[in-house]
C-alpha cells in the first residue's frame, strides 16, 4: 500500500503541535510546575497514585490500596511531603502487576519510564494504523496525549491496548483477545467488546479474551490475596457515589454526558437516566455496524467513539483512546478517499480537546460525538454504494499488522 501522506497544511499543523507540546513540557518543568517544584519537591499528580500502590503492594499491604487513609498516606510518603487532594486507587488488583514492577524504581525515574514506554505503545498503535511518517506525525501531534503526559496517566496504555486489539482481531485473533483481555484493567473501556465480539462471531478472540483475563484475575489473586479483591469489589461503588453522586470529581473534568447533564443544572437521578438510555442507544448502533457489511476499520473506528460515549467516568487523559479512532477514519480516507470535511471535522475535534484548559467544560465529549459522526456518515456511505446495482465499491486494505 502506498504511504499515506497528510496534506501539506495538516503536516504543518501537526508539526506545529509537536513543538508546542514539548514547550509547553520543557518550559513547565523549567518553572516548577510539572514534575519537581520549585522547591525540588516531587509534585503529586496522578502517577503517585500508581508509584504509591506498587509500594504498598512490595511491603506485602497490597489490600491496603483500597483504604483510603492508608493509601493518602503511602502517597505523601511516596513524594516526601503532604499535599492536598487525593488519588484513590480504583483499578483491578490485576494492575498492581505494573505499579509494582514501577514501584522497583526511584519515584522520578519510574515517572520517566511509565511515560517513555507507554507513549511508545501508543504510537506504535497509531503508526500500524495509518502508516509510517504520517502515524508517527499524527500520533505525536493529537492534543489528547498532553493531557496523559502531564499527570503520567494510563491513556497511551488504553489506546495502545485497543488499537492493537482491533489490528490483530481478523488476521491473529487471539492476539486480539490476549490484547483485550489486558484492558481489563480499565474495565469501564471494555464493556462493549463482547458485545462486538460476539456480533462479529470472534470466538477466538472470545475464548483468548477470557483466558487472558481469568489468568490475570487467578495470578493477582495468588501473589496479592484474595482479600484484594473482596477490597476492589467493595471499593468501586463507593468509589462512583463520591466522584459522581456526591461530586468529589470537579465534573468540568469528566468527559460523559452524565457530567453535561449535571453541569445544566439536571438531577442526579435524571443523569443516570439519560446516561443509561444514551448508552443504550450508542450500543443498540454499534451492533447494528458490527452486523453489517462495512469495512473492519469502520467496525473499529465505531467501537472506539462508542466505549468512550457509553461510560460516565470519563476523564481527558482517556481520550487518547479517540485518537485511534481518527487513525482509522484517515485510513478509510486513504483507501477510499477523504469525504468532504472529514479532515476539518478531525481538526475541530482536536481543537475541542486542545482548548479544554481554557474553558474547563466537557469538551472531549463534544469531540467524541463529533468524531461518532463521521463515523456514522462514512459507514452511510459504505452501506450505500453496498447497495447500489453494477457500482464497483473499492475493497479497502486492511490496516498492517502490529507484530
Amino acid at each position: 500500500m502506498t504511504p499515506y501522506r497528510l496534506s501539506r497544511p495538516v503536516e504543518l499543523i501537526c508539526f506545529a503541535l509537536c513543538v508546542a507540546q514539548l514547550a509547553y513540557l520543557a518550559g513547565s518543568f523549567v518553572q516548577g510546575s510539572w514534575i519537581v517544584d520549585p522547591n525540588g519537591q516531587l509534585i503529586a499528580t496522578d502517577f503517585v497514585n500508581v508509584w504509591a500502590s506498587g509500594r504498598q503492594a512490595l511491603d506485602g499491604a497490597a489490600g491496603a490500596v483500597y483504604d483510603a487513609v492508608a493509601h493518602k498516606q503511602a502517597e505523601a510518603a511516596a513524594v516526601g511531603h503532604p499535599f492536598e487532594g487525593e488519588y484513590p486507587w480504583i483499578y483491578p488488583p490485576t494492575f498492581l502487576f505494573v505499579a509494582a514492577l514501577l514501584a522497583c524504581l526511584p519515584f522520578l525515574w519510574a515517572y520517566v519510564s511509565w511515560i517513555a514506554l507507554t507513549f511508545a505503545v501508543y504510537v506504535l498503535a497509531i503508526r500500524a494504523i495509518i502508516g509510517d511518517r504520517a502515524g508517527l506525525l499524527f500520533a505525536c501531534a493529537y492534543p489528547g496525549s498532553l493531557a496523559n503526559l502531564v499527570v503520567g496517566q494510563n491513556g497511551f496504555v488504553s489506546a495502545g491496548l485497543i488499537g492493537a486489539a482491533l489490528l490483530s482481531l481478523q488476521s491473529r485473533p487471539v492476539l486480539a483477545g490476549s490484547l483485550i483481555g489486558l484492558v481489563s484493567f480499565k474495565p469501564h473501556l471494555g464493556i462493549l467488546f463482547p458485545l462486538v465480539l460476539l456480533a462479529g462471531g470472534h470466538w477466538r478472540a472470545i475464548a483468548a479474551a477470557a483466558a487472558m483475563t481469568g489468568l490475570l484475575v487467578a495470578a493477582s489473586s495468588a501473589v496479592f490475596g484474595v482479600e484484594t479483591w473482596q477490597a476492589f469489589l467493595h471499593s468501586v461503588p463507593a468509589a462512583s457515589q463520591a466522584a459522581l453522586s456526591e461530586g468529589r470529581a470537579d465534573l468540568a473534568k469528566v468527559q460523559s454526558i452524565f457530567a453535561v447533564t449535571r453541569i445544566l443544572g439536571g438531577s442526579i437521578a435524571l443523569a443516570w437516566t439519560i446516561q443509561f438510555l444514551f448508552a443504550a442507544m450508542v450500543a443498540a448502533i454499534l451492533l447494528a455496524m458490527w452486523r453489517s457489511r462495512i469495512s473492519l476499520h469502520m467496525k473499529a473506528a465505531a467501537f472506539v467513539t462508542a466505549t468512550l460515549l457509553v461510560t460516565p467516568y470519563l476523564f481527558l487523559y482517556d481520550l487518547v483512546v479517540l485518537s485511534v479512532a481518527m487513525a482509522f477514519l484517515l485510513h478509510a480516507g486513504q483507501a477510499e478517499g477523504q469525504l468532504r470535511g472529514e479532515m476539518a471535522g478531525i481538526g475541530c475535534a482536536s481543537l475541542l480537546i486542545l482548548i479544554f484548559p481554557v474553558v474547563k467544560a466537557p469538551v472531549g465529549f463534544a469531540a467524541t460525538v463529533l468524531v461518532a459522526l463521521l463515523v456514522l456518515r462514512r459507514a452511510w456511505r459504505e452501506l450505500n454504494l453496498q447497495a447500489r446495482p453494477r457500482a464497483f465499491v473499492p475493497v479497502p486494505q486492511a490496516p498492517r499488522a502490529l507484530l
